[in-house]
C-alpha cells in the first residue's frame, strides 16, 4: 500500500459501493469502504492522517451520522482534507451544508466524473 492513494468511502448501497470502488480503482486509488458515517468516523479517528480523500453519500440509512457530519468530522483532523459527497437529492444544500473546497456529485453521474472530482481535489491541495 506504499504510495498508494488511500480514499475513505462512506456508502450504504452496496451496489452503488461496487461501482465506486471499482471506478476509483480503475483510476489508480485504493479504497477503504465504509457503510455507515459511525464507521467512517471510526477509521478517520485511527487513520493517523493515511487517507488522501473522503467520498461521501450524504444520506445514510442508518439515520444516526450522515455525511455532512463525516465531512465536518475529518475537516476537524484536517482543515484542508479534499471531499467529495455524492447525493441523488441534497445538492442544493450543498452551499449550506457543506466544507470549503469540495464538490458536490448528483447522482447518478458518470464514473469518470468521480475520478475527475477527487484527483481534482488531490491537484489543488498539492498546489497549496
Amino acid at each position: 500500500m506504499a504510495g498508494q492513494l488511500l480514499i475513505l468511502v462512506v456508502e450504504d448501497d452496496s451496489d452503488i459501493q461496487n461501482i465506486v470502488q471499482e471506478c476509483l480503482s480503475d483510476g489508480g486509488f485504493e479504497v477503504v469502504m465504509a457503510s455507515t458515517g459511525e464507521r467512517a468516523i471510526e477509521l478517520l479517528d485511527v487513520a493517523g492522517g493515511k487517507y488522501r480523500a473522503l467520498v461521501t453519500d450524504i444520506n445514510l440509512r442508518d439515520g444516526g451520522v450522515d455525511g455532512w457530519h463525516v465531512a465536518r468530522h475529518a475537516r476537524e483532523i484536517d482543515p484542508d482534507f479534499p471531499v467529495v459527497y455524492m447525493s441523488g437529492k441534497d445538492a442544493d444544500d450543498w452551499a449550506s451544508q457543506g466544507v470549503p473546497h469540495s464538490i458536490m456529485l448528483a447522482k447518478p453521474f458518470a464514473p469518470a466524473q468521480l475520478v475527475t472530482a477527487v484527483s481534482s481535489l488531490l491537484n489543488a491541495g498539492s498546489q497549496t
